[in-house]
């Protein structure tokens, strides 16, 4: 071997950027952010209907889910710029702060309204809270480690699953805790875990610092999103109530749709600084990711909806117990998750994970469109089980498949937009499976109300004076059976009164009759038509008697319905079913299907089951309906996967790749200009970038007679 070869320039030797322990620091700052964001969504969601009760202001419930859920879909992306610019940790720290000053706020809150504001306050630290972790571990991480520790934050979405309906149902049954009110206290403890959660992150989140690449702010790009995004948004929360085809309605059809026009044009013209630069859809990976990402959105949230409305409305469970019941999709989330991390940190490939999480979530929906209203919780934890287990190999896969196609430059961004987009479907589908869900219901109602036994058995037990007078009853027969009552008797009623007025006539014409032929001495004929009369309606009465055995007719001739023996009221309701049903069977619009009715459920909770069945079993063909669109709409989904292009994950970090690349350029710069010593990264903070060999570097000369 010549001098000259064995001093033949050699690859810098770069020392990983971050320990394994400083990488379980960060990732204890992480989770504890997003476990922050995670509870407070499980425990609003069940005390809701209690804050709505004590604001008096329930019909407007929708606007505090709205106006959180716009503002932090809409900073999703942002966030995720601003982090590729002024990095990530400063961007972490003020979602937190944000949050919490939302979750002050919204303590204090007097109105719906005001809630809502404040609301949307807290939805622009949640929008970083959520974004921010996946980021920040697309930095530190490399792809094929990044699915090993992402079970850490899956497990962190699974306790807060469990114990936030726990916690919410606590404080929203409390009058008072230590001198507030119970609902309050589910914004207000956001406040002690959120401090916590920031007091971790200033002390272990520290990331190596990168160079800033760039400072210019797209601000006409943040414009145009949320001008494309915010009435888009409305009308898919609002559009059941506004109708789909109002002035209002189309009016935020156009505006957004001229949003959406003038975002792309701003994104073109802002290039490598856009919000969401273009350049990443030419990657066929981040585009596919993308759009496979929107549909499993779509039917994620149209299950996750769906099942607790199920669970309470026709399982009988309560909010805290629903939430319970949702343990088999958390623990089948977790354990695919985990699983398939674990495979792809070993193997570097996850193209089998998309197709056969498609395959899964297909699998679960189809098993839920077998749902009957009688079917036991069983049934349903077995298909929300293997619905956990499609997700958990999908919302991990995904994002990593779209932060595997970007260098560390756009890591921010990929990684909120993927996240974005998410939500986007997300979003869609609660809109359209929610409204699918209330526009099939009435006609559902209209239809489980003209089955012959449903209706028998549900009308023999409204007019049952036992049951009717029950307290628990109460509510559900005067918004539902009462006005079906009522309209039962009352013709029932005239019916027979019309009858013992046609005996009545019948019998009087007859005395004029005879009194006219010379029968009746005319002097006698008031006496006659009394006695005739009262003859006459004492048949009548016996012959209704025998075909309406409920009837009570009195000597003066009043009439009314003792529905107390049970066989009388058999044969009643036997007697009237058919009428009822056709009624049903032809009507397109019933008392039972109307907007207030279908708002609140309350009516149902302890309600007599006779009395409730034809709504379980209207709302579970509701369901099923919804399920069958989103198990289509995963297909889609799954046949995408079919043609999804997924190169190998890379070894190393974007952060590790970026202290790589500046090893190879200062000893390319050194080679080049012959420097008398070896080139050596500064540590900042805990960045240990470079270190290269010992080798003396090369001179001129040596290059020369190479």
């Amino acid at each position: 071997m010549s001098e000259a070869d064995a001093r033949a320039p050699r690859a810098p030797v770069v020392e990983a950027v971050m320990s394994h322990r400083e990488i379980l620091f960060v990732i204890f700052g992480l989770m504890a952010g997003m476990f922050l964001s995670a509870l407070d969504q499980t425990i609003v969601g069940t005390s809701i209907r209690t804050i709505g009760d004590d604001l008096n202001g329930l019909s407007q419930q929708a606007w505090v889910t709205t106006a959180y859920l716009i503002v932090s879909t809409i900073s999703t992306p942002i966030y995720g710029k601003l982090s590729d610019i002024f990095g990530r940790r400063p961007l972490f720290i003020f979602a937190i702060v944000v949050f919490i000053i939302g979750s002050i706020l919204a303590t204090f809150s007097t109105s719906m309204l005001q809630l809502a504001a404040f609301r949307a306050i807290q939805g622009l630290g949640a929008g970083g809270l959520m974004s921010m972790p996946l980021a920040i571990m697309g930095d530190i991480l490399a792809p094929r480690e990044r699915a090993k520790y992402q079970g850490y934050f899956l497990a962190v979405f699974g306790i807060s699953s469990v114990i936030g309906p726990l916690v919410g149902g606590l404080f929203a049954g409390a009058e008072e805790i230590l001198g507030i009110a119970g609902w309050r206290w589910v914004f207000l403890i956001n406040v002690p875990i959120g401090l916590v959660a920031l007091i971790i992150v200033l002390r272990f989140l520290h990331i190596p610092k990168q160079p800033r690449h760039s400072v210019r702010i797209d601000w006409w790009g943040a414009a145009f999103v949320i001008m494309a995004l915010v009435p888009l948004l409305l009308v898919a929360e609002q559009g059941r109530e506004w109708g789909w085809g109002s002035a209002i309605s189309i009016a935020c059809y156009v505006i957004g749709g001229l949003g959406i026009i003038a975002f792309v044009i701003a994104e073109t013209l802002m290039k490598d600084d856009a919000l969401i630069p273009l350049k990443l859809f030419r990657s066929s990976t981040f585009s596919m990711a993308t759009v496979i990402g929107v549909f499993v959105g779509f039917g994620m949230f149209g299950a996750m909806m769906t099942i607790p409305l199920y669970l309470q409305l026709v399982l009988g469970s309560t909010p805290t117990q629903s939430g319970l019941e949702m343990l088999p999709m958390i623990l089948g989330l977790m354990i695919a998750s985990i699983a398939s991390g674990q495979i792809i940190a070993r193997t570097g490939r996850y193209r089998i994970f998309p197709i056969l999480g498609t395959a899964l979530l297909a699998g679960g929906f189809f098993w839920l469109t077998k749902l009957e209203y009688d079917r036991s919780y069983w049934f349903m934890a077995g298909a929300m089980l293997l619905v956990g287990l499609g997700l958990g190999q999908l919302m991990q896969t995904l994002t990593i498949a779209s932060q595997n196609s970007v260098g560390l430059r756009d890591m921010g961004v990929a990684t909120s937009s993927s996240t974005f987009f998410r939500q986007i479907g997300g979003t869609l589908g609660t809109a359209v499976l929610l409204s699918l869900l209330f526009t099939v219901l009435p006609t559902n109602i209209q239809a489980s109300l003209a089955d012959d036994d449903t209706l028998t058995s549900a009308l023999d037990a409204a007019l049952d004076p036992d049951v009717a007078n029950d307290p628990a009853n109460a509510a559900i027969m005067e918004q539902i059976y009462a006005p079906i009552v009522t309209g039962v008797t009352d013709a029932t009623t005239a019916q027979i009164e019309d009858g013992l007025a046609q005996a009545e006539d019948a019998a009087t014409q007859a005395v004029a009759d005879q009194v006219a032929a010379g029968e009746i001495p005319a002097s006698a004929q008031d006496a006659a038509t009394e006695q005739a009369v009262a003859q006459a309606q004492a048949e009548a009465a016996a012959q209704i008697k025998e075909e309406i055995p409920v009837a009570q007719i009195a000597d003066d001739g009043t009439v009314t319905l003792d529905f107390s023996d049970d066989d009388a009221r058999a044969a009643f309701v036997a007697s009237v079913a058919p009428t009822l049903e056709d009624q049903f069977a032809e009507s397109s619009e019933d008392s039972s299907g109307d907007s207030g009715t279908l708002d609140d459920t309350s009516f149902l909770t302890g309600a007599d089951p006779r009395l409730t069945k034809p709504f379980l079993v209207a709302f579970n063909d509701s369901t099923v309906t919804v399920y069958w669109v989103a198990m289509w709409v995963v297909i889609v989904a799954f046949i995408l996967t079919l043609f999804f292009r997924t190169p190998p994950l890379r070894d190393k970090s974007a952060l590790q790749e970026a202290a790589d690349d500046a090893a190879m350029m200062a000893q390319r710069a050194a080679n080049e200009t012959g420097a008398l010593v070896e080139p050596v990264a500064v540590t900042t903070g805990s960045l240990r970038t470079i270190t290269l060999e010992d080798d003396p570097p090369l001179t001129r000369r040596d290059l020369r007679g190479q």
